[in-house]
């Protein structure tokens, strides 16, 4: 986690202790509700839908804290935020989700059919580099200069990717780096047609600005299907039971959101959530229709 994601947790963790002290009040204000988030696109779309539909919709302020993943279960667990919607399960995540299983409330899943994998570009030929297998190659690990670009290292992705180069027998260095890093790592290299691997999952727009495939896994290290689970902390329905419900109802197809992704690249995910939300205003009353 970066030192600015640090004082943002540790500062709103204090904003509400700050609020819950205050002596004197006659009638308490309305309540910050705090979402935590990680810069990974599909969140980032999502995060931003559902802050726009609760504050304009449900009359509820929303914080955005953004921190690592890992953080986030924790601070779930510790009623240091309310709710996140990016819980990748029953796999990804199962590490985070085993831990606080028992303290946090499931609010279902937002969009399902996501994986995570390695990819490459397209113009690697399949007949060489198809597999987790065929990165064993001499000549394979010496176009990819022996290293697989990852992304941030708390995400389950690296850990399941760690896995991998351990039962694959790979002897490769797992960089890591942000989202957008790994992002600017692949254009950089396709731009020069050379060789590289990223880890990467679906939903996520590389797929539709480039010609990129996933690697096969036959030993499914990395995991299959799985479901985007949206977390509450322990009394979030008592305490928030409109936005529960709105919550429960939020389901998104995942092409959809890809296009959300996609578009938000050359604008913004605020902006493109507020696109969204206005073009499609029979899915957004469903979302809606148990809370109002």
């Amino acid at each position: 986690m970066t030192t600015l994601s640090r004082r943002r947790f540790l500062s709103g963790a204090a904003t509400v202790l700050t609020i819950s002290a205050a002596p004197g009040v006659l009638a308490s204000p309305p309540k910050t509700l705090r979402i935590g988030w990680t810069a990974w696109s599909d969140a980032e779309a999502v995060t931003h839908m559902a802050k726009q539909l609760i504050e304009a919709k449900l009359a509820t302020k929303v914080e955005l804290v953004m921190t690592d993943i890992a953080l986030q279960y924790a601070g779930l667990q510790r009623g240091q935020i309310d709710l996140m919607l990016m819980a990748w399960l029953p796999n990804t995540h199962k590490g985070y989700w085993d831990k606080v299983q028992g303290d946090v409330e499931d609010l279902g899943a937002l969009y399902t059919d996501a994986k995570l994998g390695w990819a490459v570009p397209d113009y690697i030929p399949k007949s060489v580099l198809n597999s987790l297998d065929d990165l064993k190659k001499p000549d394979v690990k010496d176009k990819l200069k022996g290293q697989i670009q990852g992304i941030d290292a708390g995400s389950g992705l690296m850990r399941s990717s760690e896995q991998a180069l351990k039962a694959y027998g790979l002897d490769y260095r797992l960089l890591t780096a942000s989202d957008a890093a790994m992002v600017s790592a692949l254009d950089r290299a396709m731009r020069k047609n050379e060789w590289i691997v990223v880890t990467t999952w679906s939903p996520h727009w590389l797929f539709s600005q480039y010609k990129i495939r996933y690697l096969e896994e036959p030993q499914k290290v990395l995991g299959g299907a799985e479901e985007i689970h949206a977390l509450a902390r322990k009394g979030f329905t008592a305490d928030f039971p409109k936005v529960a419900a709105f919550i429960r109802n939020f389901k998104i197809p995942l092409s959809d959101l890809e296009g959300v992704m996609f578009k938000a690249r050359s604008s913004s995910y605020d902006k493109e959530a507020a696109a969204y939300i206005a073009s499609h205003p029979q899915l957004v009353s469903k979302w809606l229709s148990a809370a109002l």
